[in-house]
């Protein structure tokens, strides 16, 4: 006789993209979260009052995304908060449109949420989109704060980026 054991559902994740004319960027953003393996997982556009068609070029060839269309342009916090008051997932990815995934980039980031009640945010390894040997400037692998706000990243210590090696590869805290 076989037990049947149910798994509770995975929590929904809601990735925010924030975007301001950036048709340049965006498509290749969003082709690269459509592959995303994690599931449920809602797509959404933040538009910053954008004038380049980036919304026109979205509805034509990403239906499926959700737009979040602003009137005047709020700013990088204003935009990301006004779209969070409008999602109701459990989890909430803020991403700028000039990121590419991997697909299975929100899977590490989740069963570490998931396992660790404690954490209120995560990061993934960033590498850096002209060159993907390093890591990128803005992001590092995660880091911390030094007791005077200094940051040091798992990969950037001030403008020195290291190389990417696999050493970042698994959860570290």
């Amino acid at each position: 006789m076989s037990e049947h054991v149910s798994q509770a559902p995975r929590p929904r994740v809601s990735v925010i993209v924030l975007n301001y004319n950036g048709l340049g960027f965006l498509p290749r953003c969003i082709e690269t979260l459509l592959q995303t393996t994690y599931s449920p997982l809602e797509l959404v556009v933040a538009d910053n009052d954008s004038s380049d068609g980036s919304l026109v070029y979205l509805r034509e060839h990403f239906p499926e995304v959700r737009i979040l269309s602003f009137s005047t342009n709020l700013g990088y916090s204003g935009a990301y908060n006004a779209a969070i008051e409008q999602i109701d997932s459990e989890y909430v990815v803020l991403l700028n449109f000039d990121v590419e995934v991997e697909p299975d980039w929100l899977d590490q980031a989740m069963r570490l949420l998931e396992a660790e009640p404690d954490l209120a945010a995560v990061q993934p390894k960033l590498r850096a989109l002209q060159n993907r040997q390093r890591f990128e400037y803005a992001g590092g692998s995660g880091g911390f704060l030094d007791r005077y706000g200094y940051p040091f990243l798992r990969g950037r210590v001030f403008d020195w980026l290291e190389m990417d090696g696999g050493q970042y590869a698994g959860p570290h805290m």
